[in-house]
């Protein structure tokens, strides 16, 4: 319960807003700060010596209108997903965990050696290397966890610094051929490249109105479904939410900070690791052609923390914000034809990220103001 409703239910007398005028407030709050976002996004646009009608235009083309781009969008949107998907159950239990990107690559590097190291039919091995994937990523925010609960170091330290290290890690498995590094004859002029994925051991990619995508994609919308059943409905997610809305309570109540902790955390990286996995097996990104090499996980971890942070933490809210993520990165593509740097993709994505962030903090001043109001009222 917010102060504002503690207010509202002890001063009967007093008359804050209604919940109709309060969702009318949060939707002119979110309207207006897109507004503003676009219209700066516009100005500069035109400060680069570009015309922000064609490259709105080509962002919309290159990421929902053009034939085949909306599967596209889709097949990024999924791993965003995913990423966030395990921001949203950390977050929940009070956890900070920022090495999405670190748990990410390790995933995906899991999922390339223990799917040459089994092998087996296609479908069994597409499911070894997505499970390989996620207990890839768990393992490393295991690393994280063991650092918090029995040694005190601070999760938001330890696992951004074991993103460094995990690029490391997987940059020294490359250049290894009894790790991820292919045959020389495999590799052809490349130096860190791991083997090619069989087209039988991919995954599956349906066509939907001529729009293919992984099945990845649905894999992450069940997955976003159970996360928020399970935390809004379970008694697992209730206690995760007591944790991390009051440790000292939770504790009383018999939670162990330690144990839900460290599975909160581990779930979340082993998301993460899914989503490397995916992206591996699913061939969204053209540059990796499903192998492995430097730089495969492409900010995916860090832009799927951004999804998490401004669908605010909330699983279902992150798949619309997901796909609206994926858009700008599938259009800015599009964005070169028009004369402009792509680059000013990244720009518009740092202005709506701010204006989506910006509601929830005014909105939170605006409470504060009223509570104040309403306690100054009765005394």
């Amino acid at each position: 319960m917010s102060e504002l409703d503690i207010a509202r239910t002890s001063a009967p007398d007093s008359a804050p807003p209604s919940r109709a005028a309060r969702l009318g407030e949060w939707i002119g709050m979110y309207t207006v700060s897109v507004l503003v976002a676009l219209t700066v996004s516009a100005i500069l646009v035109e400060a680069t010596g570009g015309d922000w009608r064609p490259v709105m235009d080509a962002l919309v083309d290159g990421s929902v209108q053009n034939p085949g781009r909306w599967g596209e969008t889709l097949g990024v949107a999924a791993p965003m997903l995913l990423v966030a998907l395990g921001v949203v159950v950390s977050a929940k239990a009070g956890l900070i965990n920022i090495g999405q990107e670190g748990q990410l690559a390790i995933g995906a590097a899991f999922a390339v050696y223990f799917s040459f190291l089994i092998g087996g039919p296609g479908p069994l091995n597409v499911v070894i290397l997505l499970l390989a994937g996620a207990l890839g990523g768990a393992l490393w925010a295991g690393v994280a966890g063991v650092l918090r609960f029995w040694r005190g170091v601070p999760e938001v330290l330890s696992t951004l610094l074991l993103v460094t290290v995990a690029g490391q890690a997987v940059a020294y498995g490359l250049r290894k051929s009894s790790l991820l590094l292919a045959d020389e004859a495999s590799r052809g002029n490349r130096n860190q490249v791991s083997e090619q994925l069989a087209p039988d051991n991919r995954l599956p990619r349906p066509d939907i109105f001529g729009n293919e995508f992984p099945i990845t994609v649905y894999i992450a919308l069940v997955l976003a479904a159970f996360i928020a059943f399970m935390l809004a409905r379970s008694v697992w997610g209730f206690r995760l939410r007591m944790l991390g809305q009051n440790q000292r309570t939770a504790q009383r109540a018999g939670v162990s900070q330690r144990q839900y902790g460290m599975v909160a955390l581990m779930i979340g990286g082993a998301l993460a690791g899914l989503a490397g996995a995916a992206m591996f097996a699913g061939g969204e990104f053209s540059f990796g052609n499903y192998r492995l090499v430097p730089g495969f996980s492409a900010n995916i971890g860090w832009t799927g923390l951004l999804v998490a942070l401004v669908a605010r933490e909330r699983a279902l809210a992150a798949i619309p914000v997901a796909f609206a993520f994926a858009a700008l990165r599938t259009g800015s593509g599009f964005v070169a034809a028009t004369g402009v740097e792509s680059r000013i993709t990244d720009v518009i994505q740092g202005l709506l990220v701010l204006a989506l962030l910006m509601p929830p903090a005014v909105m939170f001043i605006l409470d504060r103001r009223r509570v104040r109001a309403v306690s100054a009222a009765r005394t």
